[in-house]
């Protein structure tokens, strides 16, 4: 806080208000007593110009195109360290040292088993369920399972129950993926690492062995990394309204999971990917750019600009070049939608309309078809999309519950319906 004041007109009176400073980025305006003051509240449909907590994990500046967790940019971290790495950050605010890193990746890989007798919550969904109601339901179910670590109050808990959600995420998510293949469970192995030992148990079956390919590990790695946090979104303030009412951490992050459901949250890349296939061949996409281009038309492109950036997407440019990797390790060359989508890359990279209004592809785009070559039905998208934000909405979660100041959430509304009015029997009523 400084001794800097913000002062509100209204009418006659006059109300001062104190601005906080921010270490990056806008000041705020404190109107915590704006409707003791005043009798009048704001009105800022979606929130996008309120603040409502004050957090110390992730900055992000639309107009630069930057990213950073915990003050470290989201391409150094995806380059240069590993998911886990960056879970620590996220969780306690500094890189681990090499006995940290491995005493935390040692908590969670003995994490990553879940109650045998959650298999039967699986099988009781219809067999061609979407693995996003699936994982709503069964992450809502650990707190019936993990009933020692539900106390918000005790710190040692919240530790236990945030490595549980991140060690049994993957293996709920691979879980929920051979359901809907029709395929046995595959269980964790604690000689793989965290990415590796996802991928094994979604691709590997009981009649061969299953060697991961180390391309494509790191490439699932730096996609859990570039998805592990982005400050306020829609289903990390769900995450963090549903836990300012003391709901376990469980419950929580199912409820985030829900959010993220979305089509216009975390089904973005499933929606980038279904355009492709709709436009079908490259030799459609001059008709399909003419149509973005026309005010007049609903249609738009998928996967090109950000709601957030109105500059590069600062995680596009590592998911262009784990892309591009990922192609080349599997020998992909002819297939139409692939070809679809880098064509029209080029075309949105050159095309002057695009460049002029920043429409550059996003994360996406790029992670639509990276896990499309991986093998990934567009179903489990968003699910690998919530294995991967687990971490952040944790991270933002334990920061709300160890804030003083946190409050449980009740925004207010402009009301615009009838006013009072008086019953009248049924035999009155005109």
């Amino acid at each position: 806080m400084t001794d800097k004041s913000a002062t509100l007109t209204i009418g006659s009176e006059k109300y001062d208000f104190p601005i906080y400073e921010a270490s990056l980025g806008p000041d705020v305006i404190d109107i915590g007593a704006l409707y003791k003051n005043t009798d009048k509240f704001t009105y800022d449909p979606g929130f996008t110009s309120t603040a409502a907590c004050e957090s110390a994990i992730t900055y992000i500046d639309g107009d630069e195109g930057v990213l950073l967790h915990r003050g470290y940019p989201i391409d150094q971290l995806a380059e240069k360290g590993d998911f886990l790495e960056t879970c620590y950050l996220l969780l306690y605010g500094e890189l681990p040292t090499a006995a940290q890193k491995e005493d935390f990746s040692h908590r969670v890989t003995y994490h990553t088993m879940i109650h045998d007798q959650m298999h039967f919550l699986f099988r009781g969904f219809r067999r061609d369920a979407h693995p996003m109601a699936i994982m709503v339901g069964v992450v809502g179910s650990l707190s019936a399972f993990y009933h020692d670590s539900t106390d918000i109050t005790d710190p040692h808990q919240r530790m236990v129950a945030s490595l549980r959600m991140i060690a049994k995420l993957p293996t709920i998510a691979a879980m929920a993926y051979k359901y809907s293949q029709g395929q046995p469970f595959v269980y964790p192995r604690n000689d793989h690492d965290y990415a590796a030992n996802f991928l094994r148990m979604c691709f590997a079956v009981p009649a061969q062995e299953y060697e991961v390919n180390p391309v494509l590990a790191k490439a699932m790695d730096r996609i859990f990394i570039l998805h592990a946090d982005h400050e306020q979104n829609a289903s990390t303030s769900t995450v963090r309204l549903a836990g300012s009412s003391g709901a376990n951490p469980f419950a929580c992050i199912a409820a985030g999971i829900a959010c993220l459901w979305g089509p216009a949250h975390g089904g973005a890349n499933e929606a980038a990917l279904n355009m492709l296939y709709e436009i079908g061949t490259p030799d459609r996409i001059p008709e399909f750019v003419k149509r973005a281009k026309d005010k007049d038309d609903p249609f738009r492109l998928m996967g090109f600009g950000h709601r957030v950036y109105k500059n590069y997407d600062p995680r596009a440019k590592i998911m262009q070049q784990t892309c591009h990797e990922v192609l080349g390790a599997l020998g992909i060359t002819d297939d139409p939608i692939l070809d679809v989508a880098m064509e029209l890359e080029k075309v949105a990279l050159e095309d002057e309309y695009f460049k002029a209004r920043n429409l550059y592809p996003n994360i996406d785009f790029y992670s639509g078809i990276t896990l499309k070559a991986m093998g990934f039905p567009t179903e489990m998208f968003t699910v690998l999309f919530s294995l991967a934000r687990t971490v952040g909405w944790i991270a933002q979660w334990k920061e709300m519950i160890e804030d003083p100041n946190q409050r449980i959430g009740r925004p207010r509304q402009l009301y615009t319906g009838e006013t009072q009015r008086d019953y009248k029997p049924v035999s009155e009523r005109g």
